[in-house]
């Protein structure tokens, strides 16, 4: 996310809010495609896919390579715009599987530039459909897109606004990459496809440089599909992220780190906030489960660790909480012997939030601490919170539909599939 050691206090929300551009542009509602995607799969599995709908088996490599070029290099959404695939593989690929986007419901942009999309998809499973939101934001020679895992969250963190959002689902892999693709096309930014109609076109050089799973959920309790989707967007011959520029944020599911190293080999983020287990316990509820030890000791042995691909730890700034120069000391005792970098992350209040930020100069002084215990601090820069896409702020409205509900519907389909 963005990251700067020369900051000032931000304005007052209700003066940003007044500023923000709260919807651009509106969006016609649109059916969610309930045919399977090809987004996310791997280069097997869509060899599988053509070959369901009769491919020969000598030309799956050469179809595989020609759909992997459109659907990642030219970034097109449509079978249709495959030119050198025969018409007659388009329509059957077309009537067999999607490569829609994610349906937008909202695009805001914030006064400092960052977007925020929220975006709708099919139940799968979860009753009705869901939405998410996805984050783009803006810094000078790059652009971090902050990517969702999951439909609301399990792990009840005290300061964060997801966490008050009961898990509905997990995201599949194409809905991961889905978000990706959504954000490159609304940004201009495949480079042989035309810009799409009312796009917001970037100024030279804002791409999507960078991918942060940072958005709603625990990526690391979705391990698969987002393993399938960080592969396709780390393809060197598509998307093209190198894994230095893909960035996994967990809260601490021990077991599961090394194995993201493993098999994933993305830069690794924590969210940590706390120096000890009392409180730790309090703000980040995993910690009961797997506390600080367990979870430090981890982060020792990630695979690749070394001062050139440190470990980043996330530390909210919670008023009179966490914020004291005592707990800057033991921060620095509790990280000794990893390479790591420690971003102070201002807190960003929501609704109904028991927490305040840390006044400024308190913020300041505790970063001057860690500076000068030889860690990297950065105070990072809150960026959208007029539009609630600052960090610990995202959350949709999408709610796992009561039983009472799931059985009306139900009840619905059977009577017109009855009456057709």
């Amino acid at each position: 996310m963005a990251v700067s050691i020369d900051l000032k206090p931000q304005e007052n929300r209700a003066a940003l809010a007044e500023r923000a551009v709260m919807s651009a542009p509106a969006f016609p509602a649109q059916p969610l495609d309930e045919k399977p995607s090809l987004i996310g799969l791997s280069r097997e599995e869509l060899g599988e896919a053509l070959a369901s709908v009769g491919v020969e088996k000598r030309q799956i490599k050469m179809r595989v390579a020609q759909l992997w070029h459109w659907l990642y290099v030219r970034g097109v959404a449509d079978f249709a715009q495959m030119a050198n695939v025969s018409k007659d593989l388009r329509e059957k690929l077309s009537s067999a599987f999607t490569i829609a986007r994610p349906e937008i419901v909202t695009e805001q942009v914030s006064v400092d530039g960052t977007r925020k999309w929220v975006l709708r998809f099919s139940p799968k499973g979860a009753g009705r459909p869901v939405e998410i939101e996805t984050v783009y934001i803006p810094e000078e020679g790059r652009g971090t897109l902050c990517v969702s895992s999951q439909v609301g969250c399990t792990l009840t963190c005290t300061f964060c606004h997801t966490g008050t959002q009961r898990l509905v689902r997990n995201l599949t892999a194409d809905e991961i990459v889905g978000q990706v693709l959504l954000a490159r096309d609304r940004l201009g930014d495949f480079p042989d496809a035309a810009t799409p109609a009312g796009a917001i076109v970037p100024s030279e050089g804002r791409l999507v440089t960078n991918v942060v799973m940072m958005g709603m959920g625990e990526p690391l309790y979705n391990f698969d599909a987002v393993k399938a989707a960080l592969a396709v967007v780390s393809d060197g011959e598509g998307l093209a992220l190198s894994k230095r520029r893909i960035t996994l944020s967990t809260s601490g599911v021990v077991p599961m780190i090394a194995k993201a190293g493993e098999e994933m080999g993305v830069m690794l983020a924590i969210s940590l906030h706390a120096v000890n287990d009392t409180l730790r316990d309090e703000l980040v509820p995993i910690n009961k489960k797997y506390p600080l030890k367990a979870l430090l000791d981890a982060c020792r042995s990630y695979p690749g660790l070394s001062n050139a691909r440190r470990i980043t730890f996330e530390y909210v700034m919670l008023k009179g909480v966490n914020d004291s120069l005592e707990d800057a000391r033991q921060l620095v005792q509790v990280l000794r012997g990893i390479p790591a970098k420690i971003n102070l992350i201002p807190f960003n209040p929501w609704p109904g939030s028991a927490y305040e930020c840390s006044d400024w100069d308190q913020i300041e002084r505790f970063a001057d601490h860690v500076n000068q215990a030889g860690y990297a601090s950065p105070i990072r820069t809150p960026r959208g919170r007029d539009i609630f896409a600052a960090c610990g702020q995202l959350k949709s409205e999408s709610e796992r539909m009561r039983k009472k509900d799931r059985d009306s519907l139900e009840a619905a389909r059977v009577t017109e599939l009855a009456a057709g």
